[in-house]
Formats: C-alpha cells, structure tokens, sequence
C-alpha cells in the first residue's frame, strides 16, 4: 500500500467494491464513488493547507468505466495549484481487476476547496512544491481551468439567449408519445446525522453528491423503466453549508432526454427547526446529472421524448440543450489530445478552445527530447520528432523587457513587420481582452507554384502569475462559419504555434517560439533545416530586431 506522503505528492485511497457498495448488477454505486472521491480530495487539500476544508465545488465529471464486486478502486488526489484561500485538487480514478492485474482508468476529475479558518484568524494558502514535470504542467493549467469555472456562467447564458424564440411556452411542445416532466418530479427528505457529518461539524459534501446521485436516478428511472448509470455530471456547485440536525430537501426532474440519455437537475436546499416552521430554506447544492440505460443485452435503450408543462420546465428543457454543447466542447478539448482538433468555433466552446490552445502549447514546450541543431549570435534552433510530427522550438535572446515583448508578440497585426510569410493580417473578432481570432494571407511556399495560402486563427495571450513563470501567446487553427474557404487561396491549417516569453531582467527576456509542423509548413522550414538556407534564423533576427527597436521606445 502507498503511503500518505508519496514522491509524488498524492494521496491515495484504495477501495475493494463489496456488495454493500453495488447496485443490482453488481456494479459500483456511482453515489459510493463520488462520496469516496470527495473524502481523497478531501484529505489532499487539508494536507496541503493544515487545517480543515469544505469543497466549494466538482468539475464535470465523466465516468469511462464501471467497477464490479470484487475489483479495486484505486483514487489519487493532490493538489496542483494553490490560490489565496482556494485549491484546485486533481483527482483520478482507476479500477483494477485483482485476477487478471489489468487496469483501467474511471475517471479524471477536478475540484475545488476552500479552507475553513478558525476564529478570525486569516489563512493564506502556502504555494504547491512542483516536484515533477507533470506537476509544472497542471499548476500551469490551474489557472486555465479556474478561468473557465469562473466563466461559465456567461457562456451558459450566451447559450439560452439563442434558444428558439417560438419555444417560450410549453404549448408549442405537443408531441405524440412525449412524456410529462411532472410524472419524473421526485422529492426526497434526509435527516443529517452525526454519520453524515465531517470531522468539523458540516454535512460531508460527498455525502450529498451520493444522496444527490439517488435521487436523480429514480427520477431518469421513470421515464426508461431501467436501472439508469450515471455516465457524467455537470459541476457540483456548493452554496452553503449544512449541519448535523438539518433537513436536507431533494427535488429532482428530467430536464431533456437525447436519445439514449437523460438529464436530471437536483436542487438541495436546507432547513433547521425554526426554518422548517417557517419554510424559509437554505440553497446548498445544484448539479446536472446525465444518465443512459441499457437492456440485458448491453445495448443502449432509447429515451422518449419530454414534454415540458411550466415556462420554468422549458428554461430547464433549453438549459439542458446548453449543457449538452458545453460538456460536448469540454471533452474535445480537455480529453482528445490525439484525435482531430475540434476547431468549429462557436458560443459552447470558446472558453475550452481557449483553455486547448494555452494547454497544446503548454504540453509542446515541456515535451521531453528537443535537440540542438544550430546556434547562431543569440539564436538556437531546436527540433523534435515524435512519430511523423515534427516540431520546431527557437530560443531568441532579446534586450527588451519580457512584459514589452509580450505585447508586441501578442499583437498579430505587427507580425508583419518582421515576419515575410504574413502578406496581410486583420482581425476578425476580438473575443476578450485575452483571446482574438484573425485572418491572415501567405505567400505559396517558394519554388512550387502553388496558391497563396490563407489561415483562421485564434490568439490567445496569458499574463504570468508568478516570477518563474513565462508570458504564453499561443496560436491554432479555428473553422469560422463566417469566414469559409475561397479560390483564391489554399486554406492552411496551424496545429500548434506561438511563443513563450521569460523575463531574465528587467530590460531583458528569453523568447522561444514553437510550431509544429503541418505538411503545408514543411516546404518553408526544410531549407532552412539542412542548413542550406537561414530563413529560420533570418525571421528570428528580424523578431529581435523588431522586439528592441520597438521596445527602446516603450
């Protein structure tokens, strides 16, 4: 067994699936499962804080893989990054099958807790020690991902204010065969009771999440005549605590159905005696919980439709379409790494596609195995291979301060000025402060008479939060419906590219600048790569000679 106090930094906890933990089919209890993950992310943030900690919040959560009586469950949580009273906890489950050693991934999932100070005394959180190279990497994505949490909100209103205007009431929902939400309305009461609180006095937000998970169950039960499994959920957020003697009241519905999946929103709200006379609750929790079922077959059962009967049921009917084109966004860009970008840029998935573009670049820089192969002045160039994909990275030396060259680097209408491949470039929308989408036109590659080439891209720019840390300007491809392909240029596609930049004074900084390669950028670079020509190091020269010159008059 791994010890609390792992090189790594994680804390583990190992689990044997006994009958008391299954359901039916002899399968984990997903509401066991998230009572378990709370407890080690739990313990992973107080260790790091020393004091007590109450979760503030869950990420989406995706189940990949269901555990059965008799296998393991192994969960790891530690903390990546530390904010002033705030964590974020990585957590990561993975099932094993004591007969065979084989061993499977459930589910990777990240949550938030805050610390819970006693008396008046404040509590500023001490940094994490990053101990390995993946530590550097989800220390640096923290902070991404806490962007999009604080987000979300917007994004998921930016969403409903394009639901169809002629659905506003729920007359217009008249379907053959279509369910009432009102027969999958469930309400539970539960009492909490000393084994339902923590070791500080709160109801244990674990404890909820399952009790959350129950209900919300026999709701999607209702419409599938199945035993439904939880296949995901859409952030556990807390907004109040609860304690022993509270009345915790569960009211769970469906909010759509998709096909082969359902969704069911809970609310949990809580009451003491006096507030239970008086009817006046306490919002604790809401969570979106996304359920399919299948037949004895293993094939997936398909849902009937719903059919909202309040103006409320029909806000929660659009709010689900909404969710769906998020959760749908957030696993492309947080969880298929290997396969096609997902570049279709829309409302749903613009803070992930965001997140996936510092995220690439980020994983790009600190990839192990970049070789030297030329040095000149202030310039290095290096390569690395990793298959078929080639990636460049050039190191440039620059007398300018580093917050100066993030501004120019950052700012694609001067790239012109230094670079030879941009003919032109123009913005197409500036998304945020942080975050622009430009057009941009390129001469054919030389000595092959080919067409001009055109590019989409979306620029996003990140400010360091600490010293050690670089300036990130990172550029992708994105597909714009308003900006299809034309004839008269060849559309090219940017995989991964942009700079870092670390400031070594404060006149002086240490740029690099990765891409990595596409077939379309290969006739530029190979030249330069046999050394036959110094294009690399020509744009280079130029970049420095433009970061200084402009800087000198900053």
């Amino acid at each position: 067994m791994e010890r609390c106090g792992t090189a790594e930094g994680w804390v583990p906890m190992c689990q044997s699936v006994l009958p008391a933990h299954a359901d039916h089919r002899g399968e984990l209890n997903a509401g066991q499962l998230l009572k378990w993950m709370d407890a080690t992310a739990c313990l992973a943030a107080e260790k790091h804080a020393g004091v007590s900690c109450v979760t503030a919040s869950m990420d989406d959560i995706q189940f990949e893989e269901a555990a059965r009586v008799g296998q393991v469950i192994t969960i790891k949580a530690k903390v990546n990054r530390a904010f002033k009273t705030s964590m974020e906890v990585g957590i990561k489950v993975t099932v094993q099958d004591v007969l065979t050693n084989v061993e499977k991934i459930v589910s990777v999932a990240y949550a938030t807790y805050v610390v819970k100070p006693v008396g008046a005394k404040k509590i500023e959180l001490e940094p994490v020690k990053l101990l390995s190279a993946e530590d550097h990497l989800e220390h640096a994505l923290a902070t991404e991902r806490k962007r999009i949490r604080l987000g979300y909100q917007e994004v998921f209103q930016n969403l409903m204010q394009e639901s169809n205007k002629e659905d506003d009431h729920y007359d217009t929902f008249e379907e053959q065969d279509a369910v009432s939400t009102d027969l999958t309305h469930v309400q539970s009461i539960e009492l909490v009771q000393p084994p339902h609180a923590n070791h500080h006095g709160n109801t244990f937000g674990g404890q909820i999440m399952a009790w959350m998970e129950a209900v919300a169950r026999i709701s999607a039960s209702r419409l599938c005549r199945s035993y439904p499994n939880l296949k995901s959920v859409n952030m556990f957020k807390f907004w109040g605590p609860s304690v022993v003697g509270d009345r915790l009241v569960f009211n769970a519905v469906v909010n759509n159905t998709f096909q082969n999946s359902v969704e069911v929103g809970v609310r949990v709200e809580a009451y003491n005696c006096e507030e239970w006379i008086k009817n006046q609750a306490r919002h604790i929790n809401s969570a979106f919980l996304i359920f399919n079922s299948v037949n004895d077959k293993g094939e997936l059962l398909t849902f009937p439709k719903i059919k909202p009967t309040t103006k409320d049921g029909v806000r929660r009917y659009h709010g689900a379409i909404a969710r769906k084109r998020i959760r749908l966004a957030r696993k492309y860009m947080l969880y298929a790494k290997e396969d096609k970008p997902y570049d279709l840029w829309e409302k749903s998935n613009q803070a992930y596609m965001s997140y996936s573009n510092i995220a690439t670049l980020t994983y790009l820089a600190a990839k192990p195995g970049w070789e030297v192969t030329s040095t000149l002045n202030n310039i290095k160039i290096w390569t690395h291979e990793d298959g078929d994909v080639l990636s460049l990275k050039v190191e440039m030396q620059v007398k300018t301060a580093s917050h100066v060259a993030f501004s120019l680097l950052s700012n694609f209408t001067y790239r012109q000025q230094w670079d030879k491949r941009f003919l032109t470039c123009e913005v197409l929308q500036a998304v945020s402060e942080d975050d622009k989408i430009y057009y941009i036109t390129s001469p054919p590659p030389p000595m092959t008479g080919h067409q001009p080439r055109d590019f989409v891209i979306l620029v996003s720019r990140r400010q360091p939060l600490e010293p050690s840390e670089p300036y990130i300007v990172a550029v992708k491809s994105v597909t714009l419906t308003s900006m299809p392909p034309s004839s008269e240029h060849c559309r090219s596609e940017i995989l991964c590219a942009g700079f870092q930049i670390y400031s070594e004074s404060s006149s002086s900084c240490r740029v690099y600048y990765f891409n990595q390669m596409t077939p379309d950028l290969i006739p530029y670079l190979a030249a330069s790569l046999t050394g036959s020509l110094n294009s690399i190091e020509d744009t280079a020269l130029e970049c420095i000679k433009f970061l200084e010159l402009k800087g000198s008059k900053c």
